[in-house]
Formats: C-alpha cells, structure tokens, sequence
C-alpha cells in the first residue's frame, strides 16, 4: 500500500523549496537538486495515490486530474502543473511545472522520472526536452518591459539580440561587458538583466540597485563592471524580480546569454564564437 502521508511530506518538503528559494544564496540548487532526486525516487519506488491505484487512464486529461490531485492538492497549491503534452515514445508524457522541472509519466500517473529525454538521430543525439524549456524561457524573458532592461544597441541594423543576466562583480561578466563594442560591430544587441549572485545577500546587490537608479545606467553600469564606487542609491528597481526570474528559468551563475531561440547558455564566449552560434557568420 503507497504510503500517502510520506508522500504529502515530500511534497510539502518540495513546495517549502520553492517558496524559499528566491531568497537564498545559489547552493539552494544543489540542494534542490539532491531534494529533487529523493522525491522522485520517492515517485519512481510507489504509486501516486492509493485511491486512484486500481484506474486505468487512457489520456492526457485523466492524467491531468490524478497528477492535479497528487500534486497540486497535496501541495497546497505550492505547485503547478502548467502542462501535459505528448512525447514521441508511446505512453509516456512529458509533465512541466511551475518550477521549471520537467518529469515524464506513464499513462497511468503511477510512475514519474525527471531528467532529459532524447532521441537518437544521424546527426547525434537530439534533446526533445530542451525545446520546451526554450519556449518557456522566451515567454518569460517577454514579460519584461524593455525599459527595465539595461540595453547596448549597435549604430547598424540589428541582426540579433543576447539577453544576458549579469553580475558586476563577475570576472567573466565583466569580460564579456568589454567585448560589447566588438559585438554591436557585428550587429549584435545586448540587454543585460540583473542577477547579484546570492540575490539580496550578495556583495553586488547595493551596486545593481545603484545601477538600475541612475539617471545614466549605461555609464553606471560600465563604471560598476570596472571597479569604480558609485554612490548609494535608492529606487524602485526591478533588481530583485530579475533575480527571481533568473532561478526561475534555471540560472545559478552569471553570464547566462538567452540567445533569441530561447536557449539558456551559460558563461563567457568570445566574440567569433558568439557570432558563429547566432548564425550571423
């Protein structure tokens, strides 16, 4: 017989994760990551609920309403399933929820596992998972007014744009600032976002705030990505929701580039590599 009070208490275990996480320094991924594995150890080694053991469901919506319960319920609305779709392997569906997490069940819900799913091709492996995070990622990204965005626009036409999530007092970010020049000659936009590595607890969160207030944040960023103290400031700043976003989407360290399909790369690139990846060769 499932153990179904274990189970509400992996859930509620999982759903304290999330609401805790936007608030905490960057090892709540590694933690979440061990957490996340336990739980669904907990999934793979035992049916969902006890009452629904004995159905046999035969698609997406009845899938829906056990995982609902299952879930949702016994998470207190904590999670949420945003969607279930279909997968190229028979039976088997892929489940994403609001926490950026994708599992995959089988038809009955009794089972669930995390991790990508691919496909073998002639080319090599394809990742059927990455799509959509991609998707989710760009939805996100779109919410955002532009004018919250701290933008370097090339004087030629635009042939693409680097959404990138920086930290000024990142090393490989401030490598990547010094390339802007080098990047608007190829046409290529940047807009940067906040992410203080640790949110409110890191070194860099007073000088973002300090950015994002200034009547000039071009300059003030650059000057903050070059070492100099720039004066206090106070404002209403959307610092802290671009940090949140960022977890949200599966950031943990900066840079992390957004290039314009969606895919979420971490780290410095030089130029040539930049331009090459977005096709711009």
């Amino acid at each position: 017989m499932t153990n179904t009070n274990c189970f509400g208490c992996y859930l509620a275990f999982f759903s304290c994760i999330k609401r805790n996480k936007l608030s905490t320094k960057n090892s709540w991924r590694n933690e979440m990551k061990i957490n996340m594995a336990r739980l669904l150890l907990f999934f793979v080694m035992s049916p969902l609920i006890t009452s629904v053991q004995a159905q046999t469901l035969s698609g997406p919506q009845a899938l829906q309403e056990k995982l609902v319960q299952a879930i949702e319920v016994s998470s207190q609305g904590q999670l949420e399933i945003l969607a279930i779709k279909e997968t190229p392997l028979a039976s088997i569906y892929e489940i994403e929820l609001d926490t950026g997490e994708l599992l995959y069940s089988d038809e009955s819900g009794d089972y669930l596992f995390a991790g990508d799913m691919y496909q073998t091709t002639a080319a090599g492996l394809m990742n059927l998972s990455s799509g959509t995070r991609q998707v989710r990622i760009l939805e996100r990204i779109a919410r955002i007014p532009e004018e919250q965005m701290i933008i370097f626009s090339p004087e030629v036409d635009v042939q693409a744009t680097l959404t990138v999530f920086t930290d000024v007092d990142c090393t490989y970010c401030r490598a990547l600032h010094g390339d802007l020049e080098a990047l608007m000659a190829q046409g290529i936009q940047v807009r940067y976002l906040a992410y203080p590595r640790g949110g409110e607890a890191a070194d860099s969160y007073d000088k973002m705030i300090s950015v994002w207030c200034s009547d000039d944040r071009h300059k003030s960023l650059t000057q903050a990505k070059n070492g100099q103290n720039l004066p206090a400031r106070e404002c209403d700043t959307p610092v802290l929701s671009h940090y949140d976003l960022g977890n949200q989407i599966g950031i943990s360290g900066t840079p992390a580039l957004i290039f314009p399909d969606g895919r979420l790369i971490p780290g410095y690139m030089d130029v040539e590599r930049l331009v090459a990846m977005l096709n711009l060769n």
